[in-house]
């Protein structure tokens, strides 16, 4: 229930129960102090359309926000964090898994030289539907007639996991990967790219890059080419998954993130961010 819905049904002023859910908020924090972190994720939201950030930091072994703060997702902003977490238990950060934004890497990096940098997949793989929605269209710009009306509407088709498609879905995307074989080819391109994440060694990591790189020649898929270079570009981060000192359960930081996004979403148009705070930092906490 909503604070509105709390206050209607209670009969009680509005900021009368604001002010006690903040107090509760308030008191869990208070009984569940911050350990030093061994693995943490970093994530940024915007409060507002616009471009203004704020940075929201996860204990990933514990499994909860631990710090919401920063003025924008600079450098500086990031550094924050590990002043309010002070010398001691950053020297315990062990791996910092992040988007592929450099600010945070720097800071990371300068702050916590000997911990380890993982690019987080999820991102990764954002990256790579945004390429194939530029395929897709580049296709609807070049074709004509029936061959187009395929694709006209399917984005939705086109971007989503098959299993997350209603019957209609899968349906539409058989028609369209059968009338197009770019299309075809950058799906099925596109489905195995996440078999790069299960592999125990960078080694084979590697050599499942470069299979993947390589089934790009002669396919004429311009948005994925340049997908690869920037897979080049972050190797590093993105390979140190096959390490098992890093493995983490991506789809916990990946549930957590959404989490994070419902909240900041029915809080746009919210003045007062320090609700929005306690509301990121105590969403994994147990009730008292």
């Amino acid at each position: 229930m909503t604070v509105k819905d709390v206050a209607k049904e209670l009969k009680l002023d509005w900021h009368a129960v604001k002010a006690l859910d903040k107090e509760y908020m308030q008191e869990q924090l208070r009984r569940n102090p911050v350990s030093a972190p061994r693995a943490i994720g970093i994530d940024e939201i915007s409060l507002r359309k616009g471009h203004t950030y704020r940075i929201v930091v996860s204990d990933l072994q514990r499994g909860r926000p631990i710090w919401y703060g920063g003025e924008d997702r600079s450098e500086e902003s990031m550094d924050m964090f590990y002043q309010w977490l002070g010398p001691k238990k950053t020297k315990k950060i062990q791996l910092a898994v992040m988007d592929m934004w450099k600010a945070f890497e720097k800071s990371t990096t300068k702050n916590v030289s000997g911990a380890a940098i993982l690019y987080d997949k999820f991102h990764v793989i954002r990256h790579l539907g945004d390429a194939l929605d530029k395929i897709r269209k580049m296709e609807y710009t070049r074709l004509s007639g029936k061959d187009r009306s395929y694709i006209k509407g399917q984005k939705y088709t086109l971007l989503s996991n098959r299993e997350n498609l209603t019957l209609n879905g899968q349906k539409a995307l058989k028609k369209l990967l059968k009338a197009n074989k770019r299309l075809n080819a950058a799906y099925l391109l596109k489905e195995s790219f996440g078999q790069l994440w299960s592999y125990q060694t960078e080694g084979w990591a590697r050599r499942f890059f470069d299979n993947w790189k390589n089934a790009l020649k002669w396919q004429r898929l311009e948005p994925y080419e340049k997908f690869a270079k920037m897979i080049e570009r972050h190797w590093d981060g993105i390979a140190a998954y096959s390490r098992p000192e890093n493995k983490v359960s991506l789809g916990f930081v990946e549930g957590m993130n959404n989490k994070i996004r419902v909240i900041q979403r029915k809080a746009y148009g919210l003045r007062d961010e320090e609700y929005l705070r306690l509301k990121i930092l105590t969403c994994m906490l147990k009730e008292i």
